[in-house]
């Protein structure tokens, strides 16, 4: 395959579809391991989903709000994120509605079934108008699909697994979860609920997260070539630490889930904890996955107030839904809790709707038309929700330290006195304020800042009397980098290469076979 982009003429890149058993059985991650594999051979590809549900999402250099995941993958493939490589959006706002953001602006919000209904059909030409122009500029087009393609009551509406497949004639290869249990029968299963045009379409299986001896699998996978008539492409083992830049936020505050992060060695004689409210609808949670990258920093995702009792620093992070999620820590007793810290002297930070729960008072007839709402009354805030959003790619200085950010929300905030948290060089206010031990900012991202989270995680550590150092050299760039090359790794090591590229390059392979409805 040429590394020089595609040949003139308007002739188009190869591509291939990836495809899942379930959700989160490791498409994102394959899909930037792909595009890692493919980027250090010397080919210029991209990533592509033509559909996304998310509330971790990102914003491009002119101002596209796209998912994170796609961020990321663009980052393994080596080039700048845009809204050609996710043309829609989908960001829930409860379990039955979503905002929808088309080629990274949202154009309103939808029930499930208005989406399926009648939009998904109308947004079809212009997704295959963003792959076939990715297709144009890239040498190859590694898309992702969403939740399964086998979902057979959404066929009819389908635009992102085996109708963009078949819209872009895209050769498709399944990711099966083998840690889940199931994956022959998921394998099969997948693809004999298929159409006989779309069955002809998948070219092979890929099995995830392994753990133990590829050969006691091999049979298996013999018996299942025989059964389908389609290679398995490759056995990824079982590797910690590679979700990067999830999906699905909505999963985890839901639940109530507590993660916490795997920590190194702290640097000094001292660790820092970190806890953060797990608050319905939690946005960009990846907020805090620099923070959590700092040796002896342990970052935990939290629901009760006593779960707070020995943390050095609270954060409460964005949502979609600022009200709502406002109540919840009210009804759940974790309002009074933070209140307590702040008039104790104990961190806390607050991230775009955590920022704006931080303040007097809401004025939201946006996103929850819940009129005028108070806040915690921690920080001298006032917020009115525009109809507009903010979408923005901000820099600054916080601490003496260069910080650069990205905007995305509705909420516009009012500051009466506080100290500014962002300032630019000459210290004109740009964004965000802090009160005594609290703090607060839009800025999604800026903890990303290596010097800035250094000086913050100091003062952080001599208000909660922590004996903490941060490491001098922490680099959350580079370790994303490294995370990156370990997906390349696990592609190049353990996938049969050779094979993705003919189909990368060629095609769907001839005489795939049907399997029909009840076999064998």
């Amino acid at each position: 395959m040429s590394s020089r982009g595609t040949a003139p003429g308007g002739a188009l890149g190869g591509g291939l579809l990836v495809a899942g058993t379930t959700s989160d059985a490791g498409k994102s991650v394959v899909t930037a391991g792909i595009c890692r594999w493919l980027s250090r051979k010397g080919v210029r590809v991209a990533p592509f989903k033509a559909q996304n549900m998310s509330l971790n999402s990102y914003v491009t250099r002119e101002g596209a709000e796209i998912g994170r995941a796609q961020a990321m993958q663009a980052a393994a493939a080596r080039v700048e994120p845009s809204a050609l490589m996710n043309p829609v959006l989908l960001k829930p706002g409860g379990d039955r509605s979503s905002q929808v953001v088309l080629l990274g602006k949202p154009v309103g919000e939808l029930s499930a079934r208005g989406y399926h209904a009648g939009r998904q059909e109308q947004l079809f030409d212009t997704v295959t108008a963003c792959l076939e122009e990715l297709r144009r500029t890239h040498d190859a087009v590694i898309c992702e699909g969403a939740g399964s393609p086998a979902e057979i009551n959404l066929r009819r509406t389908d635009i992102v697994n085996m109708g963009i497949a078949r819209a872009g004639r895209l050769p498709v290869v399944v990711v099966g979860d083998i840690d889940r249990g199931g994956v022959f029968a998921s394998f099969f299963g997948t693809t004999a609920l298929l159409s006989k045009e779309d069955q002809a379409l998948v070219a092979g299986y890929l099995v995830n997260k392994f753990r133990g001896d590829v050969s006691l699998l091999e049979p298996g996978l013999d018996m299942l070539k025989g059964l389908s008539g389609r290679p398995t492409l490759g056995v990824l083992p079982f590797t910690h630490g590679l979700g990067i830049d999830e999906e699905d936020g909505l999963r985890v505050s839901l639940r109530g889930a507590v993660r916490e992060s795997v920590v190194a060695p702290p640097h000094g004689a001292d660790v820092l904890r970190v806890a953060v409210a797990a608050v319905p609808l939690m946005s960009n949670f990846t907020d805090v996955d620099a923070l959590a990258a700092e040796p002896g920093v342990v970052v935990r995702f939290v629901d009760r107030p006593e779960e707070l009792a020995d943390a050095d620093l609270v954060v409460l992070p964005g949502t979609r839904g600022t009200v709502r999620a406002l109540r919840w820590l009210r009804e759940r007793g974790l309002a009074d809790a933070v209140r307590r810290r702040a008039a104790e002297g104990r961190p806390v930070l607050g991230i775009c709707g955590g920022y704006q729960m931080l303040g007097e008072r809401i004025e939201d007839e946006v996103e929850s038309r819940a009129g005028v709402v108070q806040g915690l009354g921690l920080l001298p805030v006032r917020v009115r929700f525009a109809v507009d959003k903010t979408l923005a790619r901000p820099t600054g200085r916080a601490l003496g330290e260069p910080v650069e950010g990205y905007e995305i929300h509705h909420g516009v905030a009012e500051v009466d006195g506080a100290e500014p948290f962002l300032t630019d060089g000459a210290g004109t206010a740009l964004d965000g304020c802090r009160s005594g031990v609290v703090w607060g900012t839009h800025w999604h991202g800026s903890l990303e800042s290596d010097a800035f989270r250094r000086a913050f995680l100091r003062r952080v550590a001599a208000d909660a009397g922590r004996a903490f150092v941060p490491a001098p050299d922490t680099s959350f760039a580079a370790l994303r980098e490294e995370q990156l090359d370990r997906l390349g790794d696990l592609i190049e090591e353990h996938a049969d290469t050779d094979a993705l590229l003919r189909l990368i390059e060629g095609g769907v392979p001839d005489g795939l076979p049907f399997i029909p409805p009840g076999a064998p």
